[in-house]
This record gives C-alpha cells, structure tokens and sequence, in this order.
C-alpha cells in the first residue's frame, strides 16, 4: 500500500518520496489513518519501525491548512525523554514539512533559554521539547498551552525509566481538555499502560512486532573476561576494519576510560554522555551521523536519537538492563531493510543479564570465539526449552512456568554442572578469524 492510500496529501507525498521512501511501513500503515480520524492512539513498535513518521506525517496534514497566529502559542506538542531525541523528530518534521508552510522548534536544556524564548514569540507550529525545559519555559511565561490541538508522548517507556512522571503529570494539568493524544513507546509495560489510562482516554491500540519478517540484523557474542574487553575491542576494531561503528556501555565514567584505552592503541573514538555540553554533543553526534567519526561511544540515555539509515553495526560493551534496552540497542543498526551487525562483549558478570536478554528474544545468541581471548572466567550457557505445538494448552501452560521456574535458577547459580561452558561452546578457532557465524531474527524464534 502506497503512502498516498493513507490519507496524505500530494505536498507531503513528494517530501517523503524525496526522502526515498514510498511504501509505509506496518505501524504507518495502521497508525496513520487512526490519527488522521481524530482518535487517540497509544502504539507499541521497536526501535527503526518508522515511529515518528507514524505521528509526524498525520499532523502535518491536520495542521497543514491553518498556521499559529498567535505569539507564545503551539498547536502540537511533542515530549520526549532527551535532548538528542528531541533534535531528531524536530528535523524529521522540517525533512517532511518542507512544501508547506508549518514552523517547528526543538527545545530542551543543556542551552541558552533566550534563542527559544525569541522562537515561541512568534508562534511555532509544532513544538518537540523534553520535559523539564518545557516546564521552565511555561513557569517563565514564554509559552502558553491553550492552543494545543494534539499532544504526543513520544518514547514513553524511556520517559518513566528516566523519572519523568511527575513532570508529565504536571504538564497534562496545564493542557486544554480537548485535545488529541498520542502516546508512542517501545513496550507497552504495565507502567505505560497506567499512565495512558490516566492520560488517554479511549484510546485505540495499536502494537506491531512483525516477527515473520525476516531481519538483516547479524547478532553475535563473544565471551570474554571483564578485564579483557578493551584489549578485545581494539583487536576486533583493527582486525576487522570496523568503520561507523555505535559502541553502548552503562556509564559516562566508563565511556571516558574505553577513548582513552582505545587512544593508547592508536584508535580513535568520540564519546557522548549526559556529562558532556549539549554544544559538544551535537557536534560529536553530526560528525558520527556525517562520517567524520567512525567510531562513538555512548551511554544508552544520550544515545537516544541517533538515526541513520545505514548504520552497519552496533556493539554492546556493557550488556543492558532491562532486556528491551538490548532491542533498543540493536534496533539502531539494520534499519530500512539494510543489513546490520549486533556484536556483545559477555563476560561471567553479564550471566544474568544474557539470561534476561535471551529469554527476551526466544532463542540462544550465537556465540563465537577470538584467539588469544578465550575467558578464564567461563560464561554459561541459558537453557531455553520451547513447548511444543502439539502439545494440549494445558501441558504447554505446565511447561512454560516449568522453563520459567529453571531459567531463573540458572541466572542464579552460574556454576552449574549441565550449563558449564565447556560443555556448550563452540570450538576454540585455529586462526583469528570469526567462526561460527549465524544469522538469527532479534524479534522472533
């Protein structure tokens, strides 16, 4: 089905064809033409669906005939956890709004108040902002919410994670009654559903998770001991040639120590983290997204809205936690039906985590090893066991809590004999060279 079945208009076809995209993906082709009948939405899609079109596109058509006219006032209001984020979706509206004549501005913290200050006075379309600097600036009196026609909580499962709750709820306080809402999230976690009720009224659901569609996303792990993974990701970087490479790790403190041991062996890395100026985060995050940088570390939070269509690889140097983080995280890469590379440093600390992440997405990943960094520390292996089909439902509900009920006494006790390493891992390679590679579906069995 073609975008211009969706209810669009021709001004905001050709901009998206410019963009070279002509056929919606399956949350646009649902979501788009719910938004444009007026109802409320709350949607769940993973992270390289196509989200934010799914909002942004109906907006613009339903903004599209009329402008703000008054100073200080917004007609939709798009929140979102971080300031990266924020500067993504803003662009996005200015790629997709470019024959019609709708203004936009990304606001958030971290800069001067007074830039946006002078953007509101004279009225802005579609405003995207985080939280806090919103809550400033209406505090401020530098903007005015009665005129408000549609409001989206974007990433909205990344909002509570970081703590927004209770600036969301004092946000939704000071909007008009009548309005249109929108709520967009990765998951759809009992804690979404609570603030969407709270929020949304009647609401249409809207989830996708196209498991039969098969992925281009190459996942891959390798074990190895803690104290290893620096000297590991140098090799892997200079062995293979690695270029445009997204490196997630926990902390801003760690992101800084992984440039500085990657410098000593002569590689070059940028690093982003909630530590950082948002002059200089920009800055790194324009020359990563140009190629200037080929390779950037970042924490998951200041990772948020990085977007590129042809990202080919991202690696987990700390493994996350919650396990959804992980398909955040790998959803950067094979994104638009490219091929993509998901590559985890797993040491015996990560057990848990793998066990979590694993369970998450239904199957094993693949492991492989590298020469000459075999763990001391060996890392076991999860034990997935699936119900069968044919068995009755009742059999396959005694099952499921049984593989339930082991799992968890395997993420427990790591030194079990039947999860020992040496018994499931593959072959130690003769060479440098990567074995045992495999491509598997992150989203399906």
């Amino acid at each position: 089905m073609p975008f211009s079945k969706l209810g669009l208009s021709d001004p905001i076809i050709k901009a998206i064809t410019e963009q070279g995209y002509t056929v919606p993906t399956p949350v646009q082709a649902k979501a788009i033409p719910v938004i444009l009948s007026g109802r409320n939405v709350i949607a769940a899609a993973q992270t390289g669906t196509g989200k934010t079109a799914s909002f942004v596109l109906p907006i613009l058509e339903k903004l599209k005939h009329f402008e703000t006219l008054r100073k200080k006032r917004i007609r939709a209001l798009i929140i979102t956890p971080t300031r990266e984020l924020a500067v993504q979706v803003e662009h996005n509206i200015t790629q997709y709004s470019t024959h019609l004549n709708l203004t936009s501005l990304a606001m958030y913290g971290g800069v001067p108040l007074e830039p946006q200050k002078q953007a509101l006075i004279q009225g802005v379309d579609i405003l995207v902002a985080t939280p806090g600097r919103l809550l400033d600036m209406y505090t401020q009196r530098a903007i005015h919410f009665d005129e408000i026609e549609i409001l989206v909580l974007d990433e909205a499962d990344r909002m509570l994670d970081m703590g927004f709750i209770e600036d969301i709820n004092k946000i939704m306080d000071k909007l008009p009654q009548e309005r249109q809402n929108l709520l967009f999230s990765a998951t759809l976690s009992n804690q979404v559903r609570a603030l969407a009720k709270t929020t949304i009224a009647k609401p249409v659901e809207i989830s996708v998770i196209d498991k039969s569609a098969p992925t281009k996303i190459d996942q891959w792990l390798i074990t190895v001991d803690k104290d290893k993974k620096s000297a590991l990701l140098s090799h892997l970087i200079s062995e293979q040639q690695w270029q445009q490479t997204l490196i997630f790790i926990e902390t801003k403190h760690g992101a800084a120590k992984l440039v500085s041991q990657l410098e000593k062996r002569g590689i070059t890395a940028e690093c982003i983290h909630g530590g950082r100026s948002q002059e200089i985060r920009e800055r790194i995050l324009a020359d990563f997204k140009s190629g200037k940088i080929s390779l950037l570390i970042a924490t998951g939070i200041a990772a948020r809205g990085i977007d590129i269509d042809s990202l080919p690889r991202v690696v987990n140097y700390d493994l996350p936690y919650p396990a959804d983080d992980y398909i955040h995280r790998i959803g950067r890469t094979g994104r638009a039906g490219s091929e993509g590379e998901a590559v985890s440093l797993v040491s015996k600390d990560d057990f848990k985590n793998l066990c979590a992440i694993e369970t998450k997405l239904g199957h094993l990943i693949t492991r492989k090893e590298i020469e000459g960094f075999a763990p001391k520390k060996s890392v076991p292996m999860s034990i997935l066991n699936y119900v069968p089909k044919n068995k009755k439902e009742t059999d396959g509900k005694q099952t499921a809590n049984s593989n339930h009920d082991r799992r968890k006494e395997e993420c427990k006790s790591t030194n079990k004999a039947t999860m020992s390493h040496k018994s499931h891992s593959p072959s130690k390679p003769k060479s440098s060279a990567v074995t045992n590679k495999l491509p598997l579906n992150p989203w399906g069995k």
